[in-house]
């Protein structure tokens, strides 16, 4: 299912026939090191964590991770969207490309779909972001999309701490 469209992009659900690329992108070094271990290691276990983690979600929340499809090619560039996260007040932005997807902007153009989603679909006039500290392009992206840095904070589980950024609706923008 379709759930946004961009100028080069489709966020969609997840789908059993994308765990090859899920199965790169989490075993990737970046997410490795920046996210961290999500215990994906075959096909059969990205297929699993499709069906369990991430269309789970769609369903009981309405929103989750999308797998973020090129236009161009069909090709899955990365996930981005909407999570609620144990530690966190409100829902936030999540997003991980591919490597060769790196350095395009897809980010950034699939994330501001995701906000405005966000406040005009859900209702949402903040929206948070966490990211590692020593991921500067993240953060990087985090600011040209308005983001503000609050701070640190541990969340439930984890060892290290995230900086935790927040996002605002712009005050002229209307919610439905």
């Amino acid at each position: 299912m379709i759930v946004l469209t961009t100028p080069r992009l489709r966020l969609r659900w997840y789908r059993a026939d994308d765990a090859p690329s899920l199965l790169e992108l989490v075993n990737d070094p970046g997410w490795l090191l920046h996210i961290g271990q999500r215990h994906v290691h075959t096909l059969d276990d990205a297929r699993r964590f499709i069906d369990e983690r991430l269309v789970a979600a769609y369903s009981r929340q309405g929103f989750g991770l999308w797998a973020m499809e090129r236009r161009d090619s069909g090709e899955v560039a990365g996930m981005c969207g909407l999570v609620r996260r144990d530690g966190l007040p409100g829902i936030d932005l999540g997003y991980a490309l591919l490597p060769a997807h790196r350095g395009k902007g897809l980010v950034h153009e699939a994330a501001e779909a995701c906000l405005d989603h966000a406040h005009r679909a859900l209702g949402q006039t903040r929206v948070l972001a966490i990211t590692s500290p020593e991921n500067a392009a993240s953060a990087r992206v985090l600011l040209k999309l308005g983001f503000a840095l609050q701070g640190r904070t541990t969340l439930p589980g984890e060892a290290e701490p995230s900086d935790l950024y927040a996002w605002q609706a712009p005050a002229d923008a209307s919610a439905p």
